[in-house]
């Protein structure tokens, strides 16, 4: 089910603003832009076609971020570029929303996934994509990369400890995602 993160319609709401201008960038993960921390995340997740299509469904309709106990509200029920969602994770008055906009998708024969980029009120500033490969022996890989910076004094504060924070949330959404497909 999709939840809408207000009753105006998506062309209806005022946009918020991408906060970097390398908008895409993880598109070619081999080149991402200078000044951010870099992130690449790859492990296995299942074999075989049925794996490749149920993890590339997980990972686009936000069933893997949720099976991760992260809330998601988005204004659709699968990544198209355009959406906007709102992650969030925390207990009650702790729990911390971040607003994203998917950029990219990939819909593909061997390929499926997405990106999204920080919006303004996000922690962070940067981009982040969530891939499922299928390998031609029958692997299926999910890879998370990203670049970022900090984007508020408490990300800032955080200095090295945010890097570490983002590869263990990559580790999980990996397990998330491979439980979701023994399933």
């Amino acid at each position: 089910m999709t939840r809408l993160t207000n009753s105006l319609s998506r062309r209806e709401r005022p946009r918020p603003a991408l906060t970097y201008p390398e908008v895409g960038a993880t598109r070619t993960p081999a080149h991402l832009p200078e000044g951010y921390h870099h992130l690449r995340h790859t492990m296995a997740v299942g074999h075989g076609r049925a794996a490749f299509e149920a993890a590339g469904a997980a990972v686009t309709t936000w069933r893997m971020h949720r099976a991760t106990g992260a809330g998601v509200l988005a204004d659709a029920g699968r990544a198209e570029p355009g959406v906007t969602l709102e992650v969030s994770a925390g207990i009650g008055p702790l729990r911390l929303g971040v607003p994203c906009s998917v950029i990219w998708t990939a819909y593909e024969e061997h390929r499926t996934g997405f990106a999204y980029g920080t919006l303004t009120g996000h922690p962070e500033c940067g981009e982040e994509s969530f891939m499922v490969d299928l390998d031609p022996d029958g692997t299926v890989r999910f890879t998370v990369t990203a670049f970022s910076r900090p984007a508020a004094w408490y990300t800032r504060l955080g200095g090295p400890l945010i890097p570490v924070l983002q590869r263990a949330y990559a580790r999980h959404l990996g397990r998330a995602l491979r439980r979701l497909v023994g399933e």
